[in-house]
């Protein structure tokens, strides 16, 4: 599920675990690895900063604004080289709610420039969907 509003984008998608375990995949660095980019550092705390190197060009940084165990991650959002969407100037905030067998993954990313959203669906639907392997795989949890 795809909505765009002027500044924000929102995805949904189901994944069969656990909340604990999806939320491992937010604050855990090899974890994060196995989804979104080939060198990860995490600082999952407070104010903790993030650093993720998707190919060895495209580079996320940001810090984690709000951590609630099992619950939500929010993330400051921003690539290393961009002047449309530098660090610290967009946020993704990532809402688990258990449900069925699983857990529903909502994410909803602000701030972003108009004609920034569609690139940042294209990323996050890929991401989203290695996400949904790693996590919702019972051998790699």
């Amino acid at each position: 599920m795809n909505q765009q509003a002027n500044d924000k984008l929102i995805k949904e998608i189901f994944i069969e675990c656990r909340p604990e375990t999806l939320f491992s995949f937010f604050i855990d660095a090899e974890k994060m690895k196995r989804w979104m980019g080939q060198h990860v550092l995490l600082e999952p705390k407070l104010g903790g900063k993030f650093r993720i190197d998707l190919n060895g060009n495209d580079v996320a940084l940001g810090e984690y604004m709000e951590i609630v165990p099992n619950e939500k991650v929010v993330l400051s959002w921003g690539w290393e080289k961009s002047k449309l969407v530098p660090p610290g100037s967009s946020k993704v905030e990532f809402r688990l709610q258990a449900q069925d067998q699983g857990t529903l993954l909502m994410l909803t990313h602000y701030d972003l420039p108009i004609e920034e959203i569609e690139p940042h669906v294209k990323g996050w639907t890929h991401f989203m969907k290695r996400l949904l392997a790693s996590a919702g795989n019972p051998d790699s949890q």
